[in-house]
């Protein structure tokens, strides 16, 4: 029988999937993307050995936080609004914005763990010291944000995943979108930028679905970015390759 000979820890996947848990704890969640890629350098290596520990709120992971607890966003930000980047990619737009404004607290969320080797890099080079870093998927995060903790959310250049039978794992769903929503104090904004017609498609479809409206000002014009945007990687891409950037900002309500 195919079960009497199943190695051990298949079968233990097995029942924690009945459950609809992993045996640490943490839900059964698909991730459709890389954590770790080829290439990394010597120096990226040592800045994660070296910094990443201190910037994380190790709260987030489940073997430390299996009661999924709150982060105490006081205690990590003393006397700051809290802002998140999701996705931040190389981190260009994340350091950009965090130095730009020392009177908060900013929070990156990116399972790529290169795209994190690359930020603490930047973050060594700018001296930025408002920074936490959680790298990993943003579905744990969310898990343990206090409601109405945050006051601005950024979603940059996203995987657009273009066949359509992978929208279902865009950002833009209300696995992400409901939680977000828990965690944004009312008249939070958030400003998603991308380069792809039809995730501007869903995004107008289902952001507002879940309570937030799209605000009147970048209603009139999508295309003209933020006053304090800073171009990304990706955006560059994006314009070598004939794309139009589009900038949507929304309000949480």
């Amino acid at each position: 029988m195919a079960g009497a000979c199943a190695q051990p820890h298949l079968v233990a996947k097995r029942a924690a999937m009945r459950n609809d848990k992993h045996p640490s704890g943490a839900p059964w969640r698909n991730f459709y993307g890389r954590f770790k890629g080829k290439g990394m350098r010597d120096s990226q290596q040592r800045y994660l050995d070296e910094d990443l520990a201190a910037l994380s709120p190790g709260a987030v992971d489940w073997d430390v936080n299996p009661e999924r607890f709150p982060l105490d966003l006081a205690a990590l930000f003393p006397g700051k609004d809290v802002w998140l980047e999701i996705g931040f990619g190389g981190g260009e737009h994340l350091v950009h914005v965090a130095s730009q404004n020392p009177d908060i607290g900013l929070i990156g969320c990116e399972p790529y763990i290169n795209g994190v080797a690359m930020l603490l890099g930047k973050l060594r080079q700018a001296a930025v010291e408002n920074v936490a870093i959680h790298p990993g998927d943003a579905r744990d995060l969310f898990d343990v944000l206090p409601a109405g903790s945050l006051k601005k959310v950024f979603l940059n250049y996203p995987d657009p995943w273009p066949k359509k039978r992978h929208h279902r794992r865009r950002f833009v769903t209300p696995e992400h979108l409901v939680p977000l929503h828990q965690a944004m104090a009312p008249g939070a904004e958030l400003r998603v930028a991308t380069d792809i017609k039809d995730y501007v498609r869903q995004t107008l479809e289902e952001v507002p679905r879940v309570g937030f409206e799209w605000t009147a000002e970048q209603a009139r014009d999508w295309r003209e970015p933020w006053d304090d945007w800073v171009s990304t990687r990706y955006e560059q891409k994006a314009l070598r390759e004939g794309r139009t950037p589009h900038y949507l900002t929304f309000r949480r309500v």
